[in-house]
């Protein structure tokens, strides 16, 4: 492994900037090759696989750049598809990890909440991590669909997209969560407007700290950390309308 070369991040849209933005405070020194594949989002609509299809086009597209590991920065794809890279391709890949278990710990009312795209919860991956980690904790799920074509046009504080929160929203309250799990790299971007809805007492999980942590423990696996300065700039790329992607990256 390049120490020096970037790390290859790819989501079907922007979402996964929500996981650049943690992989930039874990590893300030590293440099990072983006790729939306805003063409074809959401992943969510597609059959396993598709997104694998897609997902292989992703991986090939960084190795290409060069790219030294592979974060996998969508919860669908990293559900249908990332047993599939890792025995494909040589590159090291990091996928998402439902932030189920530190909810579970955390929950005093035994009651979690999970919102996410209908592909996400129908992996082997989101199942066997409720499993293992959850226990006596009650796991309600709800399918957050919509939400990621609204972000996807940048529509973050609208009326539309406060009507459908409210609509997905009210049965995790009602069921008296005290944890509310976001698995879709997208949704972090609604946390405020989630804010508005949620009871203040309900504490919301962004998986991509963790992930950013485990990038950070398999590039020391592979002595592959910068060890000095940042060396490259930033490469951002999409197989759509670039417009939001770049409006996003200005507040990023």
């Amino acid at each position: 492994m390049n120490k020096y070369s970037p790390i290859g991040i790819f989501d079907s849209g922007i979402g996964g900037l929500s996981v650049l933005r943690a992989l930039r405070k874990e590893l300030p020194l590293e440099s990072f090759i983006y790729m939306a594949d805003s063409g074809n989002a959401p992943y969510g609509r597609l059959s396993p696989d598709e997104i694998i299809r897609l997902s292989s086009k992703n991986t090939e597209f960084l190795i290409k750049k060069n790219a030294k590991l592979i974060v996998v920065a969508c919860n669908t794809a990293t559900g249908a598809a990332i047993k599939h890279l890792r025995e494909s391709y040589s590159v090291p890949f990091v996928g998402m990890e439902p932030a189920v278990k530190p909810a579970a710990l955390l929950s005093k009312t035994g009651k979690i909440g999970v919102l996410a795209t209908a592909r996400t919860f129908e992996a082997n991956h989101f199942n066997s991590t409720v499993d293992r980690y959850t226990g006596d904790v009650d796991v309600t799920v709800k399918v957050g669909d919509g939400l990621v074509e609204l972000v996807e046009k940048g529509m973050l504080d609208t009326p539309e997209l406060m009507n459908m929160l409210e609509e997905y929203l009210a049965p995790l309250i009602k069921e008296g969560i005290d944890q509310l799990v976001l698995g879709c790299t997208h949704y972090p971007f609604l946390t405020s407007a989630i804010r508005k809805i949620i009871p203040e007492s309900i504490v919301i999980h962004d998986p991509a700290p963790a992930v950013a942590s485990q990038t950070r423990r398999v590039l020391s696996k592979y002595n592959g950390l910068v060890p000095d300065k940042k060396l490259l700039e930033d490469e951002f790329y999409s197989s759509g309308n670039r417009s939001v992607l770049d409006e996003m990256l200005i507040n990023l």
